[in-house]
């Protein structure tokens, strides 16, 4: 049974007793430590005993210790309706409340433009909208105004690892051109803005990417000139700061349609990444196919939960938690519920999708973003 949604950290100090004083022979760093060993769902019991405790639960530095020290929590966001997110902790099995976002234009609906680094959720506006950027803190349970990407862009390829998130290509509309370009975002650094980094080898828009194996890696997407999936793949080596085609990375059984035709109105690849192995949904066929990075071709390894794809693949998320692969999919055939699936992915095992939580909703999911923290 999944427990009443509730707020992952207190907003305010209001229950907290002023009058409770913190008592312990610790110093700071001796308790920053104990609290980073505390499971991420303790956290609001933990800071509403204290003022001081509040404090720390609240710091980046906790959480930047956790990340040390190899500590990582998930937390499963995803968008329904326009201007409203909603949160699942599956270590607790609870839904999270999370606050509208601001009052904006009405034409403001997310493509899939949202990305969760370090403590915070970026949501970025559309193709009519590209300036608009918004930032959801867990620390604050605030949303406020993001940093503006250098180039303003919509139908990119993201990625996040850690407090390091990274985006490329895209579509640039007031231009009209399709973006080879790429940004990188720092969510720990202290002006918080996006700096440019190398240009990829092939101008893409409605790509998908993952972090593997350290780098950033982008997949597929419409090139210039070309209505047609491209199936080749790009690498970026976060060390050398340098981009290599992968020529052929892509295919029709791992994108989950035929690559000659129509594919605006088809979702980007729909792929994820569990312990530096990457994995695609294949919408068509309802498969799960395994990637193979030596000899560069795509295994089946299962199938994807019963109806989880609709419309080409739009309307439902395929993401990695931890040591799992997660499928958020909508209302179908006059069910009203999102249902979140997860399978832990074992070699030479075929997939095993169980239920994690079912929740009434009226559309299907527009936006899925996983935090680790």
């Amino acid at each position: 049974m999944v427990e009443a949604t509730s707020d992952l950290l207190p907003s305010s100090c209001e229950g907290v007793d002023s009058k409770w004083v913190l008592v312990t022979t610790l110093d700071d760093d001796a308790l920053l430590s104990s609290l980073a060993h505390c499971s991420l769902s303790d956290f609001n019991s933990i800071a509403l005993t204290s003022r001081a405790f509040r404090s720390f639960v609240k710091d980046k530095a906790l959480y930047q210790l956790r990340r040390a020290n190899g500590i990582v929590e998930h937390l499963i966001f995803f968008s329904c309706r326009r201007s409203e997110w909603e949160a699942y902790d599956p270590n607790r099995n609870r839904w999270l409340s999370v606050p509208k976002l601001p009052p904006v234009n009405d034409c403001f609906c997310p493509e899939k433009n949202s990305l969760a680094v370090s403590t915070e959720l970026l949501v970025f506006g559309n193709a009519a909208t590209p300036h608009l950027s918004y930032k959801f803190s867990i620390l604050t349970n605030e949303w406020t105004c993001g940093r503006k990407m250098n180039t303003l862009r919509s139908l990119f390829g993201s990625a996040s690892l850690g407090e390091v998130a990274v985006v490329a290509g895209g579509c640039d509309r007031c231009e009209k051109k399709i973006l080879s370009s790429a940004e990188i975002y720092n969510s720990e650094s202290e002006t918080g803005e996006w700096r440019v980094i190398r240009s990829m080898n092939k101008a893409r828009m409605m790509c998908s990417s993952v972090f593997m194996d350290g780098n950033f890696y982008v997949i597929g997407g419409i090139g210039e000139g070309s209505s047609g999936m491209l199936t080749c793949g790009e690498v970026y080596d976060m060390k050398k700061k340098t981009w290599t085609l992968i020529p052929n990375m892509l295919s029709e059984t791992s994108s989950g349609g035929d690559q000659t035709k129509e594919t605006f109105f088809a979702a980007p690849p729909i792929v994820a990444v569990v312990k530096d192995e990457l994995y695609a949904a294949n919408y068509a066929q309802q498969e799960v196919r395994k990637y193979d990075k030596r000899c560069n071709v795509w295994n089946k390894v299962g199938n994807l939960p019963e109806r989880a794809s609709f419309m080409k693949g739009c309307g439902m998320a395929f993401r990695a938690c931890g040591d799992k692969l997660v499928v958020v999919k909508g209302p179908t055939f006059g069910r009203g519920l999102i249902e979140i699936s997860a399978c832990v992915p074992r070699e030479g095992e075929s997939l095993h999708w169980r239920v994690l939580a079912s929740k009434e909703t009226g559309n299907c999911v527009y936006n899925c973003a996983v935090m680790g923290c």
